[in-house]
């Protein structure tokens, strides 16, 4: 089967066709479930094909992202409206003492376009922020576990603020209902489980992946 011209604008970045797609399928009857499942997940799948395989870089997929971040800022409020469910609840930023944000950004928009609701906390994040964050997501629909925390830090001076936020969230009672990952250009999966992460990623897409599966 030939691939949607919405798959294929999304995969190419082209944000004022993925926009004119999306609007003609709402108007047209097409249900916006349909659209996200359909069409728009998995071009986004494309997209994390791409550059594992060293075909696509970060610029690629900032650019598909931001295309796919358009199409949810429509499809959002019907989503909404019809009852559809976010994938998940996560939230993000990068630790205290560390100003560094575009892999930050970038894994925030991956997930956005992957149907995730992102609590972006922006840098220099203290820990206690992160776990109240969480805490008041979960007040509000203790359902809907669990958390993500997906922490970044690109100084290996800030890495610790990580272990604080894992030791935060098991002293806060919330382990069963939290899950901590992180990630970062000095960050290894050996420092994750020295410090008892719930995972470790390298790169945007795979922290996409493994987000996925906590809430499969």
């Amino acid at each position: 089967m030939e691939p949607s011209t919405l798959f294929t604008a999304v995969v190419d970045g082209d944000t004022d066709l993925v926009l004119e797609e999306v609007r003609s399928m709402v108007a047209s009857g097409v249900r916006p479930e349909a659209i996200l499942q359909e069409h728009l997940l998995p071009a986004m799948e494309e997209v994390g094909r791409l550059y594992d395989e060293g075909d696509y870089f970060v610029p690629e997929l900032m650019i598909s992202s931001e295309a796919m971040k358009g199409a949810m800022e429509q499809l959002d409020p019907l989503l909404k409206a019809g009852g559809v469910q976010k994938l998940g609840r996560v939230v993000i930023g990068t630790v205290s003492g560390d100003m560094h944000d575009i892999g930050k950004n970038l894994v925030a928009a991956m997930l956005e376009g992957n149907g995730f609701d992102v609590t972006d906390l922006g840098v220099d994040v203290a820990p206690k922020r992160f776990v109240e964050t969480a805490r008041a997501l979960l007040d509000a629909a203790p359902e809907n576990a669990p958390v993500l925390i997906l922490l970044s830090a690109l100084l290996t001076t800030t890495m610790p603020q990580m272990k604080t936020v894992v030791e935060l969230v098991a002293a806060s009672g919330l382990k069963e209902k939290v899950r901590v990952l992180i990630g970062g250009a000095p960050v290894t999966q050996g420092y994750a489980d020295s410090i008892g992460a719930d995972g470790y990623s390298d790169s945007a897409y795979s922290a996409v992946k493994l987000a996925r599966g906590f809430f499969a």
